[in-house]
């Protein structure tokens, strides 16, 4: 029984296929075998071969592994780093012309009780 792949954007099959391919060229330039990748990262090398070409039904943990064995794993860190579209969606919100939100409850003074 096979499984089905999610379906996705062409763009983004592109993407997976280049970051793949990236995995590949950074475990060959360190001159690892997959054995020793698959090894390490605690998975099969049936599934490093599958991250390596980009399939969409590896997990993210799967290439976080990888990524951690081949010592790249400081650029999970820029994964949406920069949503530009949230921030314009959000800036686009800002610039409407609605008031501020009201206080929800006035600040105690000293010695009356307060909500904590």
């Amino acid at each position: 029984m096979s499984r089905t792949s999610p379906s996705l954007l062409p763009r983004i099959s592109r993407l997976l296929e280049q970051v793949g391919n990236n995995l590949k060229l950074a475990r060959l330039r360190r001159r690892y075998s997959a054995e020793t990748v698959s090894q390490r990262a605690g998975i099969s090398r049936k599934t490093l071969y599958r991250a390596e070409q980009g399939d969409p039904a590896v997990a993210l943990g799967i290439y976080a592994r990888v990524l951690q064995v081949l010592r790249l794993e400081q650029g999970l860190e820029f994964l949406a780093a920069d949503d530009e579209l949230g921030r314009k969606l959000q800036d686009a919100l800002l610039t409407t012309k609605r008031r501020s939100p009201k206080r929800s409850a006035a600040l105690p003074q000293d010695g009356e009780p307060g909500i904590r």
